[in-house]
């Protein structure tokens, strides 16, 4: 919970089903009340973050996890876009994705993404992942208030 006992708003950007639902199950584990929305590709997320479309009452996330491989929309092109405009740039972006690439990292960074994470292949790992995640970031991390 934020600083004025409202749950956490958390976007996940990601188009495997499986994540989501592997997402969906960690978090509903944890002892932090939050709110998870999905957009189930980076054109979605834009919209989710933008308010466009069906999105119009969308909350301002908290926190986003970013994966990167995405049709259409890349994830690094979403973080680049949420970067560039003030209304979202201090919204942190945690990228949660299966490239273990250098050049992944070192653009995501550049980017300013708050921190990369590889996803473990093992259901068991990814799960402990996110709840390591839901431990940092809701019980230890300050956020930024909402403009």
């Amino acid at each position: 919970m934020n600083d004025m006992g409202q749950p956490i708003e958390i976007l996940l950007i990601e188009d495997n089903e499986g994540d989501i639902i592997l997402t969906k199950k960690a978090f509903e584990r944890g002892k932090i009340r939050n709110n998870l929305s999905v957009a189930r590709d980076g054109k979605e997320g834009l919209d989710f973050l933008f308010k466009r479309g069906e999105h119009t009452d969308a909350p301002t996330p908290d926190l986003i996890l970013l994966d990167l491989n995405m049709p259409e929309v890349s994830g690094q092109e979403v973080l680049a876009k949420i970067k560039e405009t003030p209304e979202l740039c201090t919204i942190p972006v945690v990228v949660l994705t299966t490239s273990s690439s250098d050049e992944d990292i070192i653009k995501s960074y550049k980017l300013q993404a708050s921190c990369y994470i590889k996803k473990p292949v093992d259901f068991k790992q990814f799960g402990e992942v996110i709840q390591t995640l839901q431990n940092y970031w809701f019980t230890v991390v300050k956020f930024p208030p909402k403009h």
